[in-house]
């Protein structure tokens, strides 16, 4: 029996060469019948401006100040930031064993739009180009902060992944250190011969199991080594280290595939599709790190249906983490699906 069958069809573990981490799969386990929590069905968003709304335009926030009437993207400094620029310095080292130190750092908010009930599978092309630029001018101005490490561009979309608010907008965490994930990924290019993810890539397109859609620019793939269900893994084809080296075009093509996947997630169970993504990027620390290949994560919880969830309980958080739908089914699943939103299909 072939390999690739094999693994459809009996456990094994798949190496993730980013994290230098295994992950199991079990595809059996995808007949079994489920009985664990079912989540609520999340309903679309449906006004356009909502006065109770802290991001809309116009509106107070939480933390007192009211926002502009913004028409495009408006970013500002978060409110209740997780992290505070005048954190004085100060460690703890007790035989080793009870270490800490204070952390500084910059929190804001990017609102992608004044609409309250569009969210960046539902914007227009040219509205999501003006969030890439907005990213860019972010990363620029945060990163040139001489004590700023690294910056960490995220989205939480749904209440299922920790969003608070509906309203599309995206979070940035800028470190004075650098965060634990993309320091796993630095040490993973360092060690690897060539750039890993030019190579991945190429190996990738030989074979187009994974692949779920592309454009000149941009490869949108489930990785070989996916934890989450309908994971994917945005690549751009050319090597850069970070999104201030895209070149114009780059840009209008990185917001045509962030517009075609969040689609395709929302076309999957017919539903607004909650996730994380994030970019990871060359730390800001003053060093070249031109081997680094910039790329971003989405990692979306649904598993069977709009209301099944993968939890990352028992096995995962004591042993290491698990699937059972194949990288090659969810890619498979993700690519016949169409670039038309379901919601403007039905009209």
């Amino acid at each position: 029996m072939p390999a690739s069958d094999l693994l459809e069809r009996y456990p094994h573990r798949r190496f993730n060469p980013l994290t230098r981490e295994w992950i199991l799969v079990s595809p059996h386990r995808a007949k079994r019948p489920w009985q664990g929590q079912v989540e609520k069905h999340a309903e679309p968003v449906s006004v356009r401006h909502d006065p109770g709304c802290y991001l809309c335009p116009g509106n107070a926030r939480a933390g007192g100040r009211r926002n502009p009437p913004y028409e495009s993207t408006f970013v500002f400094d978060n409110d209740f930031a997780a992290l505070l620029p005048d954190a004085p310095a100060a460690t703890v080292n007790e035989s080793g064993l009870l270490v800490a130190e204070t952390e500084r750092g910059i929190c804001r908010v990017v609102c992608f739009s004044p609409d309250h009930s569009l969210s960046v599978s539902r914007l227009p092309r040219k509205a999501i180009e003006d969030v890439v630029d907005a990213w860019v001018a972010q990363y620029g101005e945060l990163g040139a902060i001489p004590w700023i490490r690294s910056v960490q561009i995220f989205e939480n979309r749904g209440g299922m992944m920790g969003a608070s608010n509906p309203h599309p907008h995206c979070q940035i965490w800028a470190n004075s250190t650098i965060p634990g994930e993309l320091s796993k990924e630095l040490a993973a290019f360092g060690a690897y011969n060539g750039c890993l993810l030019c190579d991945y890539l190429a190996l990738e397109k030989t074979r187009c199991t994974r692949v779920v859609l592309e454009n000149d620019a941009f490869t949108v793939m489930v990785p070989f080594w996916a934890v989450w269900p309908f994971e994917t893994l945005v690549i751009p084809r050319r090597h850069l280290s970070g999104m201030d080296q895209l070149e114009p075009g780059e840009r209008s093509a990185l917001a045509d595939v962030l517009k075609r996947i969040t689609t395709r997630y929302d076309n999957l169970f017919e539903t607004p599709f909650p996730y994380t993504m994030g970019f990871h990027q060359r730390p800001t620390d003053g060093g070249a790190h031109d081997g680094f290949h910039f790329h971003a994560h989405f990692y979306p919880p649904l598993l069977r249906s709009a209301t099944v969830r993968k939890f990352m309980v028992g096995y995962e958080m004591l042993g290491n983490p698990q699937r059972d739908i194949t990288a090659e089914t969810a890619a498979e699943r993700l690519r016949a699906l169409s670039d038309r939103h379901y919601a403007e299909a039905a009209r």
